[in-house]
């Protein structure tokens, strides 16, 4: 049994759609690579950062005042 012919939605080429595919239906296998390690790297920084917000705020929150 052939496998379904799909059309990117980023690229507009026709792929195959594997059940073993990696990534996002609607996307042929190059658009669906993992983004680039700067882009990985930013993203952490960035839930580092969020995450030093919410201890900073939960401090001035509930700290208790002697």
């Amino acid at each position: 049994m052939p496998f379904p012919i799909k059309v990117c939605a980023v690229c507009s080429e026709e792929f195959e759609l594997k059940p073993d595919k990696p990534g996002f239906a609607n996307r042929c296998p190059e658009c669906s690579a993992p983004e680039a390690p700067e882009a990985a790297a930013k993203d952490k920084v960035d839930k580092e950062a969020n995450q030093a917000r919410r201890e900073a705020m939960r401090n001035l929150l509930y700290r208790k005042d002697s």
